[in-house]
């Protein structure tokens, strides 16, 4: 076995796994969306709206312990 041989193999098994790990990522996608886990479709709004004064998708409290600190 030389080296382009090595290099031929070695290249299709990248290939195959990159494959499967963007099929996987689609499913994950696609189940997160179908679960309603996520809403890509409102996610995608960012790059349309995305001026200064827009309000914000999504709305969090801060983290506990940024909490804890602010009332110090």
């Amino acid at each position: 076995m030389d080296i382009k041989e090595l290099q031929a193999y070695a290249t299709f098994f990248m290939t195959v796994f990159l494959v499967v790990m963007l099929y996987g990522y689609i499913v994950y996608l696609y189940r997160s969306e179908k679960k309603g886990e996520k809403d890509y479709e409102k996610l995608g709004k960012i790059a349309l709206d995305d001026e200064i004064d827009s309000t914000p998708i999504n709305t969090s409290d801060p983290i506990p312990s940024d909490k804890k600190e602010q009332h110090k």
